[in-house]
């Protein structure tokens, strides 16, 4: 009975309201391996020295900031040229032990901010691949980490989805996955090579990050409770992509947002309550302008 009043007396306060609720996940935005990476990049002495190699975040606020302070960026398809500053920053989502190599030995000195835990997935990665493992990465083709991971490997792949599966030519497959892929993911297309494969022998090692983990269960949490769901985060990122991607596939409307100045109010027709989430690589400040944005946008 007491649940049912409240239900009732909130119902009652959400029909009053000139405005939209904005419920936020309670668990969002910047992770310690990125607050980390921003953090030393921020407080280098010698910016104009430094090339980042690659997006530090994904997240184009962030690189226009650290632009803003004289620090260069090679793009992440321009890494067949040695940057021409003394320093280079490797970016959080890490580089093989191939290319770390080429840069030392061309003199450059190492400014490391790499994620300890994509470090884990290398590392699993290799022992994988030691062990005579062929090594299947579940992961989105082309990103930069899976890349770093499998230049290393004497014999990988990436798998995207359980559709990208196969019969694989091998005794021995090793499996890893992508620091940002969503586990349900993981587990589905484990579950497939495991299908596809009934011959070979197969170890399984869970590389997804906790902070993905988290922003992911926090999202699951959240969709009962709204009409809709604001992902806020880069273009390029990929777990803020898998956060819109996880509220579509549950049957929520989702909207990915770099900035408020990307909201329409036409999208939120119908809607009395809107979630907000965003991916690791977004600002706190992003974050608020977004929600202050959503809570004073009018009712459609």
């Amino acid at each position: 009975m007491i649940a049912v009043i409240c239900a009732l007396v909130l119902f009652a306060l959400l029909s009053r309201r000139d405005s939209m609720q904005v419920l936020v996940a309670d668990a969002l935005g910047f992770c310690f391996g990125v607050r980390d990476a921003l953090a030393a990049a921020i407080r280098t002495d010698r910016p104009d020295a430094v090339t980042i190699y690659g997006e530090l975040v994904h997240n184009e606020t962030v690189v226009a900031r650290l632009a803003g302070i004289g620090l260069k960026n090679a793009g992440e398809n321009e890494r067949d040229h040695v940057p021409d500053t003394p320093l280079v920053m490797i970016t959080a989502h890490g580089v093989s032990d191939r290319e770390r190599t080429r840069l030392e030995s061309a003199g450059k000195l190492l400014i490391d901010t790499t994620c300890p835990l994509v470090v884990k997935v290398h590392r699993a990665a290799r022992q994988l691949s030691l062990k005579g493992r062929h090594v299947l990465v579940i992961g989105r083709p082309g990103h930069v980490e899976v890349r770093g991971i499998l230049e290393d490997l004497a014999s990988g792949e990436v798998v995207e989805n359980a559709a990208a599966v196969k019969t694989y030519p091998y005794e021995r497959l090793g499996i890893v996955c992508q620091s940002t892929t969503p586990p349900r993911l993981a587990a589905e297309v484990n579950a497939a090579i495991r299908a596809a494969n009934p011959q070979a022998d197969i170890r399984f090692v869970d590389t997804i990050c906790q902070p993905t983990r988290d922003r992911q269960d926090a999202v699951v949490r959240l969709l009962p409770l709204v009409d809709a769901l604001v992902v806020v985060g880069g273009k390029n990122s990929n777990n803020t992509r898998e956060l819109a991607a996880l509220c579509r596939d549950r049957g929520v409307p989702a909207f990915h947002v770099q900035s408020a100045a990307d909201l329409d109010a036409s999208w939120f027709r119908g809607c009395r309550v809107v979630g907000l989430t965003a991916g690791t690589s977004t600002l706190d400040e992003t974050i608020q302008e977004v929600r202050q944005a959503l809570s004073e946008m009018p009712l459609p």
